[in-house]
């Protein structure tokens, strides 16, 4: 594991009892790959494994490098998790080289609520609350593309109330509320998307996926959407579930589409 905010001058006080890491799952091969940093979902509460580890071994056999972010959750709230996938990103272009990593192939992924965190970092890229005074990293933490399954995006109607409380409390405020609204502020500098859901998801209602789509559509962001019929919330990689392992194959096709694996 690799600690995220080290090296940064008078910045480590604010960390607290809970020490941010990125996992590096890198191949081996001697050559340049591009890579995705990996947001397991958990509500703003936790981070389940089930969307990392097996997630990471995936991309690998893509011929993509991986890192899992381990992000400050409850009681820890916005901006930390943000801060948290904005540094991590800066760190992995940083350290391009030591990976042979491609610095304009640098995506990120998440699940549900690690779909919202990937998503706000992917749309919400140029916040300077997310940036620290760094001058050994001043890199840009836009991703390149992003990938969400079954993502919490809204903080309005058809929110999912647990990531929202976690992430924003008991009476946020309304300005706070539309910055975290990843809908609200998809932008001409929004990266490429890949979005998968299921229709009837009953913890995350598929609107989700539906506004973000909308508004991609409207900023004339490319991107595919995928909305399979049936499935329960969070998945992720479930083999004995094949019409919903499908989104898989869907992703690879997308990824190889533009240019990313190998």
């Amino acid at each position: 594991m690799i600690r995220i905010w080290d090296n940064i001058p008078g910045y480590r006080a604010d960390i607290g009892d809970f020490e941010p890491t990125i996992t590096p799952y890198v191949l081996k091969d001697g050559l340049y790959h591009s890579a995705v940093l990996i947001c397991p979902g958990g509500g703003y509460a936790g981070r389940a494994y089930h969307e990392g580890e097996p997630i990471a071994g995936w991309l690998n056999s893509l011929g993509i490098n991986a890192f899992i972010l381990n992000y400050r959750v409850a009681p820890y709230r916005y901006p930390y998790p943000q801060m948290d996938a904005a540094g991590a990103i800066r760190l992995i272009r940083k350290n391009c080289d030591e990976y042979k990593i491609f610095s304009d192939k640098v995506g990120i992924l998440g699940f549900s609520a690690g779909g919202h965190l990937a998503a706000f970092t992917a749309v919400n890229n140029k916040l300077d609350v997310l940036t620290v005074d760094d001058d050994k990293c001043k890199l840009p933490y836009r991703p390149d593309f992003f990938i969400l399954g079954y993502p919490v995006i809204t903080m309005n109607d058809y929110t999912h109330n647990g990531s929202r409380l976690n992430l924003l409390g008991n009476d946020p405020d309304p300005e706070l509320l539309r910055l975290c609204s990843i809908e609200l502020n998809v932008n001409e500098n929004t990266p490429p998307a890949f979005i998968w859901h299921t229709a009837d998801d009953a913890s995350v209602h598929v609107n989700n996926s539906l506004y973000l789509a909308a508004a991609l559509t409207k900023c004339k962001i490319p991107y595919e959407l995928h909305i399979l019929q049936s499935g329960r919330h969070g998945l992720g990689i479930k083999y004995e579930v094949p019409d919903v392992r499908i989104w898989m194959n869907l992703c690879e096709k997308w990824l190889i589409r533009n240019n990313i694996t190998g």
